[in-house]
Formats: structure tokens, sequence, C-alpha cells
């Protein structure tokens, strides 16, 4: 089944624009003036749905959706958003059970905004669920995956609450073969992007990060594990809001062929430096950040996108080549501004291609951004041979000579 650029980009502003009703009622009900951060669509497997909301404490509501749009979405609150909201309230005082029902109230008016736009859109009725309240930590606020592996389209919306430093979510997830069929009923044109083979390039991206992680471990001997992989497609101007805007170190690089694009390698500050100790042969000489400690980056950074991408060449039957990798050192959203802009001068939108790696033995985590261009990317899932999804294999010699 193909899906057009056009579809996305209608269906993910149908989002935006139902979060976007959903702050107005709250301002509407309590006055506080919340803003929609970004909304994106994300193709992921269903165990990694919500992996952002680790550790943290949440309450919300939970609907399940039925008749053209079928699915659950989700409305959950940072814990400390509840006080103010209950106090905002019109007869709000302290107490559990009025935490749950000004919590049910104001979720079900807000989130009936939400699904009204889709209606609307969709020339019909989509009816949901009562509430059920949910108070849950983490991932745990989502109802129960039937199967953790299955692919899922998500649509979520991020919403800050300006100057309270708190955060609220609205997360869509439809079941897949009916928002496919309705993606392809708005009309296919020459941008269409074959969906399955969509999936498939995940899968890729997946097999690709996991041999960067491998490539960490035979490197440094950290044992490091590939935990997240996913594509979303959000507006360009919404590209650098996928990372958090604290301060990196790490990699980039243009990669050119079929696809072309931009890709980044960032980990956090401690990261950077205990990975690229571990790759030095003697103590660094200085404190800080030096320059044994960039040149250890530069290296890791090499060694770790031949790996990702390698992996695409291979299945793909095509050359990617990329240039030498240039040493970054700041803030999230100013590493990726500069080359979202240059995406940006060719489409709107973009696909974004993140993956994320950890270990358990020191404090380390790494980010993989990939900005691919969208017209090579269809080309390329066009191109794509679902037979050889697996031969992501990479030439090791190659990439350690």
């Amino acid at each position: 089944m193909e899906v057009d650029i056009q579809s996305l980009e209608t269906f993910n502003q149908l989002a935006s624009e139902g979060a976007q009703q959903a702050t107005a009622m709250l301002a509407q009900m309590t006055g506080i003036q919340a803003e929609v951060e970004v909304t994106k669509i994300t193709l992921m497997d269903r165990a990694d749905v919500g992996e952002e909301l680790a550790g943290q404490a949440f309450v919300g509501i939970g609907f399940d959706l039925e008749g053209a749009l079928v699915g659950d979405t989700t409305l959950v609150f940072e814990e400390a958003c509840t006080g103010p909201i209950v106090e905002a309230l019109p007869g709000g005082a302290a107490g559990e059970e009025m935490v749950e029902s000004s919590v049910k109230e104001i979720g079900n008016i807000m989130m009936s905004g939400f699904i009204d736009g889709w209606a609307d859109f969709l020339r019909t009725t989509i009816e949901h669920s009562p509430p059920r309240y949910v108070e849950a930590t983490g991932a745990d606020v989502f109802p129960a995956a039937n199967d953790p592996n299955e692919q899922v389209f998500v649509f979520k919306s991020h919403i800050q609450w300006p100057g309270e430093d708190l955060s609220f979510y609205i997360y869509m997830l439809p079941a897949y073969d009916r928002l496919t069929e309705l993606m392809a009923d708005s009309g296919t044109g020459d941008d269409a992007v074959p969906v399955d083979k969509l999936s498939v390039f995940n899968e890729m991206t997946k097999q690709g990060t996991a041999t960067a992680a491998d490539n960490v471990t035979q490197m440094t001997g950290i044992e490091t594990d590939a935990e997240v992989t996913q594509i979303s497609f959000a507006p360009i101007e919404d590209v650098p809001k996928q990372v958090d805007n604290k301060s990196y170190v790490g990699t980039a690089v243009e990669f050119s062929g079929t696809p072309s694009g931009y890709l980044m390698i960032l980990f956090d500050e401690t990261s950077a430096m205990n990975v690229a100790e571990a790759l030095m042969p003697m103590e660094p000489d200085g404190e800080g950040f030096t320059d044994m400690h960039e040149s250890a980056i530069e290296e890791m950074g090499n060694i770790m996108t031949s790996g990702f991408i390698d992996g695409w060449a291979n299945v793909l039957e095509t050359s990617v080549d990329h240039t030498p990798p240039r040493v970054v050192h700041d803030m999230g959203r100013a590493i990726i501004d500069p080359l979202a802009a240059q995406v940006g001068q060719q489409q709107e939108h973009a696909f974004i291609i993140e993956s994320r790696m950890q270990t358990a033995d020191l404090e380390f985590g790494c980010e993989i951004h990939a900005l691919p261009d969208d017209a090579e990317l269809r080309q390329a899932l066009g191109d794509l041979d679902v037979t050889r999804k697996d031969q992501t294999e990479p030439d090791v010699e190659t990439i350690f000579e």
C-alpha cells in the first residue's frame, strides 16, 4: 500500500490542530495557557511507545476509539501538574478523589476537542469509550500491547506549560491497517511512499543501530545495546526539537547516494568523555575535553557512521558515501538546526530516523539522528527488495582498515 507525502502532512496537521484545540479548552476551563511544542507521526515497535516517559510518574485518561478511526488515545500529565490543574477548576480542592474526578473531567473535554477535528475531516463520527483514569509510571500509562514487536504509527503531541517547566502529552495509537487505508484513501501521487517498505526500512535501521553498537563494543570493550529505533515525520521547523536542548558532543556527516542526507551521532558530555577515554592508549594530556578526546570522538563517529550507513547500502544494493566526520560540541538544537535548514530548502516536512543506545556498565548514552532527502528516500524505498532486508552486515575489514 502506498501513502503520499501530502497524506502524511495532512494527518500530522490534524493531530497538531487537535492538540491545539485541546490546549485551548484547557485554557478556557482553567486559564492555563499551555503551548503545543511539537507534533509528529512516528513508526516504531509497539514495545517502545512511551520510552521517553521512563522513570516519570503520570496521571491522565485513556479512550478507546471506534468508528472511522479505531485504536486508543491517551492524555497524560506529569504528576506535578495535577495540583495546579485541580486548583484552577471551579470548586477545586486537594484530595485523591478530587484529583481523579478533575483529571477525568478536564481530560474528557480536552480529548473531545482533539478527536472532533478528525471526525470533521473524515466526515463521519468517531465514537469513544468513557474516559478511564490512569495513574502510572512511564509507558505503563498505555494499554498493554498485544504484540510488543508489532510496528505501529504513533501520533504524539508534546505540550509545555510555560513558566512552570511542566509537560503533558497526547498519544494516539490508531490501528495500523485502518490508518493506512485512511491515508491511502486521501490520494496518492508522484510522492507516494510504500508503507510496507517503510516498515522494512525501519527494521534495517534497527539492525544498523545494532551494528553501530557492536562497533562501540569492539573498539572500547564497553558492552553497548541498541535501545530504540524509529522513523518520525514532522514539519521541518520541528526537526531540531527531536533532541533535548542540552549539550552534546559528537559528529556530523553528509551522506550521498540513494538516499542522501545528514547523519549525526551525539553523546551527552559525560558519555563522550567516557567513550573517548576508553579509546585512548594513555591518560589525556589536560583537563576537560582535550584534543585527544576530540580525536577519539572523531574516530568513533567515523566507525559508527560507516557501520550504520553500510547496512543500508548492502540491502539497497547501492553506494552510500559520506564526508569525513566533523566534530560538534554544542546544544542539541543548535547542532541540528542548520542541517534541518539545508534539508528544508527542498521540502517542508522531513523523515527523521532516530536510534538510541546505552550500556549498563557505566554512564553512556548515544543518539543517532539521520535526515534523508525525501525524494531520494522514496526512490530507495521504491527500489528496495524486501527479500534482502536481513543483509545489513557491513564489511568489517573495510570499516576497521
